[in-house]
């Protein structure tokens, strides 16, 4: 190989690297792609005066600093004005207005305020020199080392300039959620949130301790003057180059706009994989920002709007045991109520016994509460140093706090679960009747957990089947029931007797079954009847021949249909009427055969994508197999799906593709 072929060889693998980690569009296979990296490696091996510095094998290095240099720019990086109302955006606006004069109208460009640490990338002939912190603003800490471990990160841009950019290093939800499981598997403290453990990470001495922990990266803004006219274009001209520019940035033309997108983003911010605390809103045209100019501390032409803090501390003040329909034993603190993100929390989830130790949780502890996926309020941390005297430590119950019954963990569970059933445990039958009707199951609208608690107390309702034995009559005994609502309850009972078989299935509770899982077993089973009537043998075997299915899943479903119990209460629905037949559609279309699975963001929610498909003739599927003829992938998207894909051969398509071949093309 000559060192022509060398470079040429280097600029291949850096494009596929793009391509798989910055536009989640791989074209080739794993099995390619390590040839490549082999072929690069020896030819390194032979020649080693020719390794380029921003060659793929140059991410990690492989000796530790023993210390961060300072690095000083010219042009500080200024923080940001914040504003938490629309009141205060619309005045701002205003000001914006008056500064440019009565006859400019300014366009706004509208991006995510990604919760990470802010960075500055120097690129001379287009190869990466130098990567700093933010630091002071004015003086940062040289990270180079670390930056080259994050494979979004070009190292040689498609065009050699020299550029200075800015941006945000963070970490994804996902890969914290793994990291946290791991040490609280080893028995160590978990990390507080992903901002704090990307702002330990990316100050590693050892880059290859930074390369254990995957960061990710969105750049915003070039430093410096450029032949462009508006942000936009110069965002357009990053990502031409190869640099990690957000997909979610919009231009809005008026105030009205502005408002609305953000609306759009306090809407969907919590279905995001990685965090946002608010919006940064910049003037688009740079001639209108150098007219506006900036204070001693922020630009006059960008503003942040913040979104409700989504982390408060509060104190605790009791403990809980929650019940859940599977049996597990839920610890819950109990708040001095406290404002967070919108709402008054009172109480928060532990997780489970073996974090409330590891956390060292006790009673009239001062505590970090959080909004997970902006839904469930979560105690994060405990502030040990303001940790008063007297307070009391939080001990494992020894029996269920419902039943009485003997709890225990199973092999390989962190869970404490009580060993009784629904049968003859109040918290899991409670539960159970709860999720049985949900509008995600059978949609019994009005039948919540305090009318349900009602009538368990009563002794109304002992399974799922005895909610059909109720009538009007009874229902207006209970407390605050008048008639007319106890009609619609009844309504509502005998509409979900028609209820779709997957809706049923999945209302059930299986162990391990969820909605696309049901939606199968219907397809193989269309019947409740004929469930019934197979033996735990038969549909195991029918279960493993439908894709998506393993082993654990089969046995799951089979154990739940031969045991004698649930056999019962079935037998009991369908005695009253409950006894949904799967609908068979054998939709023709251009997406007939072809089986998809839709990962990351995309600009619909995914239940409107998988509708689509199917409408089509095409298969949704969860999981990526050898079956699957396509991966749609959207913005944000996990790795273990594309990875799954690019070994399996599998073709990662975008939205629009999708559209495409919904219509044929």
């Amino acid at each position: 190989m000559t060192r022509a072929e060398y470079e040429s060889l280097a600029k291949e693998i850096l494009a596929h690297d793009r391509r798989y980690y910055v536009d989640n569009a791989p074209i080739v296979a794993d099995v390619e792609y390590d040839r490549l990296r082999k072929s690069l490696d020896k030819v390194e091996a032979e020649h080693p005066d020719w390794i380029l510095s921003w060659s793929p094998s140059q991410r990690v290095g492989h000796e530790p600093l023993s210390s961060l240099n300072k690095v000083e720019r010219a042009t500080p990086m200024l923080s940001l004005d914040n504003t938490y109302s629309e009141s205060d955006l619309r005045e701002w606006d205003a000001r914006v207005r008056k500064g440019l004069g009565a006859t400019a109208i300014p366009a706004y460009v509208v991006e995510p305020k990604i919760d990470g640490i802010g960075i500055e990338l120097v690129y001379r002939g287009g190869v990466f020199t130098l990567g700093a912190t933010r630091g002071d603003g004015r003086t940062g800490q040289d990270v180079t080392h670390n930056l080259r471990t994050i494979n979004a990160l070009p190292l040689a841009l498609s065009e050699p300039v020299d550029i200075t950019v800015r941006g945000e290093v963070y970490m994804d939800r996902a890969t914290f959620d793994r990291l946290n499981a791991n040490r609280v598997t080893r028995g160590e403290e978990p990390f507080m949130n992903p901002r704090n453990l990307t702002g330990g990470t990316i100050t590693q001495l050892d880059a290859r301790a930074v390369a254990e922990r995957p960061l990710k990266l969105f750049l915003y803004e070039i430093v410096g003057d450029v032949p462009l006219r508006t942000h936009w274009e110069a965002l357009a001209w990053m990502r031409r180059l190869g640099l990690p520019v957000s997909t979610e940035i919009a231009r809005v033309n008026s105030f009205e706009e502005l408002a609305s997108a953000i609306t759009r983003w306090a809407d969907r911010r919590g279905s995001l994989g990685f965090d946002i605390d608010g919006i940064v809103v910049k003037v688009d045209s740079f001639a209108q920002r150098d007219e506006l100019g900036a204070t001693s501390r922020w630009p006059r032409w960008a503003i942040a709007y913040k979104f409700p803090a989504t982390q408060v501390t509060t104190r605790v003040l009791n403990v809980e045991h929650d019940v859940g329909r599977t049996g597990a034993i839920t610890p819950v603190a109990i708040l001095e109520p406290v404002e967070l993100a919108g709402t008054t929390v009172s109480r928060a989830s532990m997780h489970n016994w073996d974090q409330v130790a590891l956390k060292d949780v006790r009673i009239g502890d001062f505590v970090v509460v959080e909004k997970a996926g902006e839904i469930i309020p979560q105690v994060v941390s405990v502030i040990k140093e303001r940790r008063p005297e007297g307070t009391v430590p939080i001990l494992a119950p020894t029996v269920c706090p419902s039943c009485g019954g003997a709890l225990a963990k199973g092999e390989g569970e962190v869970a404490l679960r009580c060993t009784n059933d629904a049968s003859s445990c109040r918290g899991q039958l409670e539960e159970s009747l709860t999720f049985f009707a949900h509008r995600n199951n059978m949609n019994v609208d009005n039948l919540g957990p305090k009318l349900v608690a009602q009538l368990v107390e009563k002794g109304f309702v002992k399974d799922v089947s005895d909610l059909y034995a109720l009538d009007v009559q009874t229902l207006c005994t209970l407390e605050r029931m008048a008639e007319k609502s106890a009609n619609a309850i009844i309504k509502n009972l005998d509409n979900s007797k028609r209820a779709p078989l997957p809706k049923l299935i999945s209302a059930l509770g299986i162990p391990l079954i969820g909605g696309v899982a049901a939606s199968l077993i219907a397809e193989r089973f269309p019947s409740l009847k004929e469930l019934l009537e197979r033996t735990p043998e038969e549909i195991k075997l029918g279960l493993l021949e439908v894709t998506g299915f393993g082993e654990e899943r089969a046995n799951a479903v089979a154990d739940y249909f031969g045991d004698p119990r649930k056999r019962a209460v079935l037998e009991k629905l369908r005695a009253r009427g409950v006894d949904p037949i799967a609908v068979k559609t054998s939709v023709e279309g251009p997406l007939t055969g072809k089986s998809f699975v839709v990962t990351g963001t995309l600009s619909v929610p995914r239940g409107e994508i998988q509708k689509k498909i199917e409408a089509a003739g095409g298969k949704f599927a969860s999981a990526v197999t050898k079956a699957t003829s396509y991966v749609v992938a959207g913005a944000d998207v996990g790795a273990a799906k594309l990875e799954k894909a690019t070994k399996l051969g599998v073709p990662v398509i975008d939205e629009k593709r999708l559209a495409e071949l919904i219509a044929g093309e």
